[in-house]
């Protein structure tokens, strides 16, 4: 049996209040911000537009449910009925907070184009039996359904892949009641190598161990430098002694 806080969890994620305001600048999406509501847009179904504010609150726990942005939810504006989804969102970047939200009034008769995750399910025998590594190339397809139909999340087999396979969206597990708009030869998983560091053999390491260091061989340089003009400054001193003989 479903508690209280369960059952008011999910009247949250069926249900969106909305209040209309009037359309202004950003200080006054500010001002509806600090009122504890986020400004949101509302359109489709032939309708005009219309501006309104929204609890963040029922809006993050609809994102976060199952079907994320592709739930269909009853919209109330100012008590008018309406089935809705929310198609797109915008983040503060520090906070991460909701700034706000588009809604778009959906007909539940009429096919929609979304996007859904794929799932990769299982354990790729390429990973498994030949060390290599599983790499999703596509993580969403786009599909055509009606509202009611809109899955949420497409589950792909992964268990036979292998080097030198690929699994595109044809390979995708086929319905009835929705259909792919993304390019059925778009690539969606496949195995890849692991790249190995060729580590230094043990004799190169050794080699490079036992060079002198720079420093040394200029003060070895140094020293012999020294050691010619100390010779030569004994040179001039004996010649003078030879000329004393004569």
């Amino acid at each position: 049996m479903a508690t209280a806080a369960e059952k008011e969890k999910k009247m949250d994620i069926g249900h969106l209040e909305a209040e209309r305001r009037k359309p202004g600048t950003k200080n006054d999406a500010r001002r509806v911000r600090r009122g504890g509501k986020i400004p949101a847009v509302v359109y489709g179904a032939g309708k005009d537009s219309a501006p309104v504010s929204v609890d963040p609150r029922q809006v993050a726990r609809i994102l976060h449910s199952a079907t994320g942005h592709n739930t269909i939810f009853d919209l109330s504006v100012d008590g008018e009925p309406s089935k809705a989804m929310i198609v797109d969102w915008q983040y503060e970047p520090l906070k991460g907070s909701l700034l706000h939200i588009d809604l778009k009034r959906i007909a539940m008769d009429q096919k929609l184009t979304v996007n859904v995750p794929i799932m990769l399910q299982g354990e790729a025998t390429g990973v498994k039996q030949q060390g290599g590594i599983l790499e999703q190339v596509l993580r969403e397809v786009e599909i055509e359904c009606l509202p009611e139909d809109i899955p949420s999340q497409i589950d792909l087999d992964v268990s036979e892949l292998v080097f030198g396979k690929v699994l595109r969206v044809h390979d995708l597990p086929k319905s009835a009641k929705i259909t792919f708009v993304t390019d059925e030869n778009q690539p969606v998983a496949h195995i890849i190598s692991v790249k190995e560091e060729v580590a230094p053999m043990p004799e190169a390491v050794a080699a490079e161990a036992a060079a002198p260091t720079e420093p040394e061989v200029i003060k070895k340089g140094k020293q012999e430098e020294e050691g010619a003009q100390e010779a030569g400054g004994e040179e001039k001193a004996e010649k003078p002694e030879k000329k004393e003989k004569k």
